[in-house]
């Protein structure tokens, strides 16, 4: 049966509603709270989401050739062309928590050299930021939703790391068991029950829609190459130290690096594939996920304190610093929009340096 025809992009497919505002007053709240209560701690400025990373990496993505017309849309446009790019790999809280508080990861990726009409307030850039998480789907329907997590997320800041870890060692099982039933084991995850999977084996989503040249879709990305494909079914032992995914990473890029394919999952059915409910898992079987690029990663150093202060606390990856052509779509990206920008000028201000978008890659120590 062939896939209906996708959904083609226009203004009115958003929905904003007459309460995101105050959602979005909310999240920059807890936000500003986990920096402050952070950097008040630890003496240094942190992300408020995905505080410590474990892979910092000089990478290239690469257009892959005949695309169909239906993928062949904004920066994907040209066959053979490639884009210098940063990725970070990291874990969600605000806190640098030590890896036996197994939580979900993230996946963020900032491509260079890119050309087209600008996103509002990043005009004058030349990059493309893409965010991912490993969840198909945002733990919230909506602003309103993630304001309520965040602000859970802020009153544990900091707040007894034994005994999260002691929870993560509890609830991790009790995952395990009931993914082995089918049952969604989503909010134990987010809890500290994640699997204590290897990050370069990963499958990471954008979650939440963007548009894509004339169309809609999510992206994702998995392991392309074998030497991140047989890392899926690893699972590290995270009681052997407290940065011990980071010295995983390290091993592998030092030895040989790999590559990830980016895939596009086009909106066809708006009924099944909603725009605003970003907890919605876009069905495989209405629109598949096609592949459009490869992410290469050459052998190199996988992360590094050198590595950390370039772009840790160099850069910022945000989904509305792009093209018009790729712009976040939904409640959630609307709230990211005005909610990243203040909490990056925080994190600048406490740091003492502004940042500055480069405009090309910037060579990692």
């Amino acid at each position: 049966m062939q896939p209906n025809p996708p959904i083609r992009y226009h203004a009115d497919l958003e929905k904003p509603t007459a309460d995101e505002q105050e959602a979005i007053e909310d999240i920059k709240e807890s936000m500003l709270y986990i920096i402050g209560k952070t950097h008040e701690d630890l003496g240094h400025a942190q992300r408020s989401v995905h505080a410590k990373s474990h892979a910092l990496l000089e990478a290239t993505v690469t257009v892959h050739d005949a695309l169909p017309a239906e993928l062949a849309q904004g920066i994907f446009q040209t066959p053979g062309r490639s884009y210098p790019a940063i990725i970070r790999i990291s874990t969600i809280p605000g806190d640098p928590l030590r890896d036996s508080v197994s939580l979900p990861r993230g996946f963020a990726i900032k491509l260079f050299g890119v050309d087209g009409d600008r996103l509002p307030g990043s005009e004058g850039d030349v990059t493309q930021d893409f965010l991912f998480a490993s969840a198909p789907a945002f733990a919230a329907p909506d602003a309103a939703g993630f304001a309520k997590n965040l602000k859970l997320i802020a009153r544990t800041t900091d707040r007894v790391e034994w005994a999260k870890s002691a929870l993560s060692w509890i609830l991790r099982p009790i995952v395990k068991g009931l993914e082995a039933m089918g049952a969604d084991a989503g909010a134990l995850k987010a809890m500290g029950g994640y699997p204590e999977t290897h990050p370069l084996g990963e499958h990471y989503y954008t979650q939440v829609p963007l548009r894509f040249g004339d169309y809609v879709a999510k992206l994702d990305v998995i392991p392309r190459s074998e030497s991140f494909k047989r890392l899926s079914d690893d699972r590290i032992d995270l009681s052997e130290g407290p940065d011990v995914l980071r010295e995983a990473v390290a091993e592998v890029m030092a030895r040989e690096g790999g590559e990830w394919t980016l895939r596009a999952q086009l909106c066809r059915n708006l009924e099944t594939q909603p725009i605003e409910d970003a907890s919605v898992v876009w069905p495989e079987e209405d629109s598949p996920y096609l592949e459009i690029a490869t992410i290469n990663v050459g052998p190199q150093t996988g992360w590094s304190e050198g590595r950390s202060r370039a772009v840790d606390d160099g850069l910022t990856f945000r989904p509305w610093r792009g093209v018009e052509q790729h712009r976040p779509l939904g409640n959630v990206m609307r709230a990211r929009k005005e909610v990243y920008p203040v909490a990056a000028a925080k994190r600048s201000a406490l740091i003492g340096c502004p940042m500055h978008e480069p405009k090309s890659r910037p060579d990692l120590p």
